[in-house]
């Protein structure tokens, strides 16, 4: 390690808290309400949630998939690219995708999305470019803003990455709380590990 490593850091540190110090002033609960909405509705008419990306997004679908499935918004993984290939054919008119990407502009995800509203989906687009033609052609829109990765190259998503996560957890919550998620049933889905052990409180 030398002192070139160790500016890098620093750099990255600096830009990623910025970044989220920024993105935080433009996040308030209207921002969510559209969003939620549209899932409360879709759940109302038994239909499904679905998350996508390609790339580094598409790794933060499995998670937000997972989270939401486990705080009361049952949710599905499906493949960016491999939607055009026939997976397409698990998203039902009335269900809703949430499709990321920092940029907007992503090739691969814009013919997914356009499959997925012939299909009859309605999408949430999470991007960091308001302006981009994820956002314009989403029926909600999240913020997920990083004007910078937090690297020298500044390609590699990094901090475009937390801004990602950090808006759909808000998202989740959001949910969860309307729902009124209690201890007991996140303990009924989450068994395993650590968190299934913890006692219910009294």
């Amino acid at each position: 390690m030398n002192e070139n490593t160790n500016v890098e850091l620093e750099s990255f540190l600096n830009i990623s808290v910025n970044n989220f110090e920024e993105m935080r002033k433009n996040i308030k609960l209207e921002t969510f309400e559209a969003s939620v909405k549209l899932i409360l509705q879709a759940e109302e008419m038994n239909c499904r949630i679905h998350v996508t990306g390609i790339g580094k997004p598409g790794h933060v679908s499995g998670y937000v998939a997972s989270l939401l499935s486990s705080t009361g918004t049952p949710a599905y993984i499906l493949h960016g690219t491999e939607a055009v290939h026939g997976s397409a054919g698990q998203v039902l008119p009335g269900d809703v995708v949430i499709a990321i990407s920092n940029s907007g502009e992503t090739e691969e995800l814009k013919a997914t999305v356009l499959t997925l509203k012939r299909n009859g989906a309605k999408i949430i687009s999470v991007t960091s470019k308001p302006d981009s033609w994820l956002a314009r052609e989403g029926d909600a829109f999240l913020y997920a803003g990083a004007a910078e990765e937090g690297d020298s190259l500044n390609m590699a998503p990094r901090s475009s990455i937390i801004a990602e996560i950090f808006v759909l957890q808000g998202l989740s919550l959001l949910l969860q709380n309307i729902k009124g998620l209690s201890h007991e049933q996140y303990i009924k889905w989450h068994p395993g590990g650590s968190l299934g052990k913890r006692k219910v409180a009294n």
